[in-house]
């Protein structure tokens, strides 16, 4: 029996307000970033914290997931940015091969993941006098549901899509915005084959007009890879939230956050099998056998048995 549930994706860009578009992809960080908040305020809350440290730690929080996450990409798998096209690196546009708005994408959350580790240091010690690994234990549950909406929100901007699949694998989607932006699928190509004035009229074209059958027959059915992973953060957030709620594992210094790290880049790591290749460092013959997003989460595993395993201290 066949359970195949293939479809054609081509979402709107967002919520039209008439005066301002509210694009999907800002809107779940938002709710991400939002979220985030609440869940630590009802953990400040128990912790007996102040609020007031929580306005900080929000902060400190969405600069560091943003700036690692931009400059993590643009490390681990676009580095050629820093001398072919500087602007593109902390602002929404690319000057390759015209000057054109691309939004705040290419974001990387090993980088995110690295940035906030490190303003995790200053906050407990400046701000709200705790060992780090207190703040680590509980910082990654927000983060954790946080990974989820980032991941939609990929989906929503048919962005990090899977590989090619069969129409008859389940969940197979043909992302009509998600081929590569220069290539003969892409946006340019979509527009000049449709003869639009712009990329939304050539992508609706190609989704709803018979005439531009033969194009549509041409864009693959691909995995969605987005999905899988925010399925895999579902998960990992449940497990996290009910150590967190209904265990003593907050009182043992790591555990939480060993979990974190052993559970969240495990689910990384397999989903990259689907994914597509963004590039990187696995283009070097060294490094070809894995992909980069699967080098880059074999520390963060190694790192998350060493703290599930060490001998716990109570706090």
């Amino acid at each position: 029996m066949n359970y195949a549930l293939n479809m054609v994706w081509n979402p709107s860009e967002g919520i039209d307000l008439g005066f301002f578009m509210v694009r999907y992809y800002s809107l779940m960080f938002v709710v991400a970033f939002g979220l985030g908040w609440y869940i630590m305020k009802n953990i400040y809350n128990r912790e007996g914290i102040a609020i007031e440290k929580l306005d900080k730690l929000f902060i400190y929080t969405v600069l560091a997931t943003l700036l690692g996450a931009r400059l993590g990409h643009v490390i681990f798998y676009q580095s050629e940015l820093f001398h072919e096209d500087p602007l593109s690196i902390l602002l929404p546009i690319s000057t390759k091969p015209t000057l054109h708005f691309t939004g705040f994408a290419g974001l990387a959350s090993h980088g995110a993941a690295i940035a906030i580790i490190i303003v995790m240091f200053y906050y407990s010690r400046k701000i709200v006098h705790k060992p780090i690994l207190w703040i680590l234990d509980r910082i990654v549950i927000p983060v954790a549901s946080g990974a989820i909406f980032v991941r939609l929100g990929n989906f929503f901007n048919s962005e990090i899509i899977g590989k090619p699949t069969s129409p008859d694998s389940f969940m197979a989607i043909k992302f009509i915005r998600g081929e590569e932006y220069n290539g003969p699928l892409g946006e340019r190509a979509i527009v000049a084959k449709t003869q639009m004035n712009n990329a939304n009229d050539a992508f609706n074209a190609i989704t709803h007009d018979p005439q531009y059958k033969d194009i549509l027959e041409q864009i693959p059915y691909r995995y969605p890879a987005q999905l899988y992973e925010a399925l895999g953060y579902v998960i990992v957030f449940a497990i996290l939230f009910y150590m967190y709620w209904k265990t003593e594992a907050r009182n043992k210094a790591g555990l939480l956050f060993g979990t974190f790290l052993l559970l969240l880049w495990t689910v990384r790591f397999f989903v990259e099998y689907v994914k597509e290749s963004q590039g990187g460092f696995e283009n070097y013959p060294i490094f070809s056998s894995l992909s980069t997003g699967q080098w880059l989460s074999i520390p963060f595993i190694i790192a998350g048995l060493y703290y599930i395993l060490r001998p716990k201290k109570v706090v």
